[in-house]
């Protein structure tokens, strides 16, 4: 009995799952297609802000892809730290002597104003910058020479307030690294689609790209009431979307690094950003179960005992999710690790499941070697003896 249970409830949940797939190959249809406005000459001064804490070589690389923008207008790049002993001040500092014609600043930032310290970097960056755009992206995002051109374009509409964009990750080789970098090129990115086509628009920001009109920050109070929340991007947009203005994702797909995860870290970090969106969209994260069409396929073939009916929803089910995978990773991201990483989707699918429904587990994260709890978005540091 318990087996025909398990067998009816994993059949409705995996046809829910193909359900989903075609919503977001349809939502993935509907962005690339989608009616653009006419070419529009508008390059307004930006000042680009990119807090940092520590380096590796990846790095400069990212840095120096910001100083080679194609951008009509003026632009400058300010490096926020919280010590002039980080590491990453002698890279400013190089990339300052390499591009003289950059306007390039290092901002020192020694406040600590809540527990999410890049937060509290960039609160103290805003009053710097010297423009009314403002371009935040993290230390390891890599752009393309347009970057500025395209992502500034649609401000040109003053009901815009922010822009933020989709992204690839660039992997280093172990299994953790691979999997995260599969999992932005073949879910993230096609959840992100599909909430921008079921709720009409996008209404969120996403940190490799948080471009935003100084008028709709000031709407918003500002980032220092920020500090303390996990998903800041997240929230970010959020804010500016409830203050009436309109959140674009645009076309510009940027690079970021994803570290050498050993499997552990690997895990470690899905939970925390799992915790975070859980927090964040409490319901469209409870309905995340109904999107896992294939591990649920699996589940349906164990408990059905490999019957005809069960072997042909998992081979349906495996289909249409390499289908997605390979629409949205390939066609829309242009991540070609997606080709030769397409092995791991069903491991990293069925890892996902399980960190969904481990994620309802506690409320507790680790985060730079630090713990927090974590609570209607905000973090809360844990003490040495496991409490509040």
């Amino acid at each position: 009995m318990l087996a025909v249970i398990v067998e009816s409830i994993t059949t409705i949940l995996a046809l829910c799952g193909l359900g989903f797939y075609f919503a977001a190959l349809w939502s993935a249809r509907d962005f690339v297609r989608r009616k653009r406005p006419g070419s529009v000459e508008f390059h307004p001064p930006v000042s680009i802000l990119k807090p940092l804490k520590g380096f590796d070589h990846d790095m400069y690389a990212s840095f120096a892809s910001h100083c080679r923008q194609q951008y009509a207008g003026e632009y400058e790049i300010l490096f926020g730290v919280g010590s002039m002993d980080d590491p990453a001040v002698a890279a400013v500092e190089e990339l300052k002597a390499e591009f003289t014609h950059v306007a390039i600043r290092l901002i020192l930032c020694p406040e600590i104003l809540g527990a999410n310290g890049k937060v509290s970097n960039l609160a103290q960056m805003v009053p710097q910058a010297r423009s009314g755009h403002i371009v935040i992206n993290d230390s390891d995002i890599k752009v393309s020479s347009r970057y500025l051109e395209r992502v500034m374009a649609p401000f040109a509409d003053t009901k815009v307030g922010m822009v933020t964009a989709l992204y690839r990750g660039r992997t280093h080789g172990t299994l953790g690294s691979k999997m995260e970098a599969l999992g932005i090129a073949t879910d993230f990115a096609a959840g992100v689609l599909t909430a921008r086509k079921l709720e009409g628009g996008v209404r969120f920001g996403l940190g490799s790209t948080l471009a935003m009109s100084r008028e709709a920050l000031d709407a918003i109070g500002g980032l220092a009431p920020l500090a303390d929340y996990l998903a800041d991007d997240y929230e970010l947009g959020a804010r500016i979307a409830a203050k009436g203005y309109r959140v674009e994702l645009v076309d510009e797909v940027v690079e970021t690094t994803v570290p050498a995860y050993r499997f552990g870290q690997f895990l470690e970090h899905q939970l925390r950003w799992a915790r975070g969106m859980r927090d964040a969209r409490k319901a469209g994260y409870l309905g995340v179960v109904f999107t896992f069409g294939l591990p649920w396929a699996v589940l349906n073939l164990i408990a059905a005992g490999a019957s005809l009916s069960s072997v042909a929803l998992l081979s349906l089910l495996f289909a249409a999710r390499v289908t997605l995978a390979l629409a949205i990773g390939v066609g829309v991201l242009r991540d070609m690790q997606v080709l030769r990483d397409l092995w791991l989707l069903l491991p990293r699918d069925l890892v996902a499941l399980g960190v969904w429904v481990w994620s309802y587990a506690g409320n507790t994260i680790a985060w730079r070697a630090h713990r927090f709890v974590l609570k209607d978005g905000r973090l809360s540091p844990l003490d040495d003896s496991g409490g509040e």
